[in-house]
């Protein structure tokens, strides 16, 4: 009996591996967008960190500011206040971001 229904199935129209490849043209393509802003962000954030040098306002990727008082080849000495300095890796590090003042805005 169920060999039966299963031979009796109706069949596809042949256009399931076309949906198929347009699905995945369409995922490959969403992908390779994404992943584009993803690289020039990355690109941006890593020429920073080669011409990072002292005096440059930061912040830390847990949320925390501070200057840098030293550069070296792998790691940055910031300072987070009243002398406190921080030793962290540079790839911790991203550019502070530029805070609008009152008389920006006028």
């Amino acid at each position: 009996m169920l060999n039966s229904i299963l031979l009796e199935a109706p069949q596809g129209q042949g256009g399931g591996m076309g949906s198929m490849l347009l699905i995945i043209a369409v995922l490959f393509l969403f992908m390779w967008l994404m992943g584009g802003s993803q690289r020039k962000q990355a690109k941006k954030e890593q020429e920073f960190r080669s011409k990072m040098q002292k005096g440059d306002r930061v912040i830390f990727s847990g949320g925390i500011y501070g200057k840098v008082s030293e550069v070296g080849d792998t790691t940055v000495d910031v300072e987070v206040g009243n002398g406190i300095i921080l030793t962290v890796e540079k790839n911790m590090i991203q550019p502070a971001p530029e805070t609008k003042t009152a008389d920006a805005k006028k």
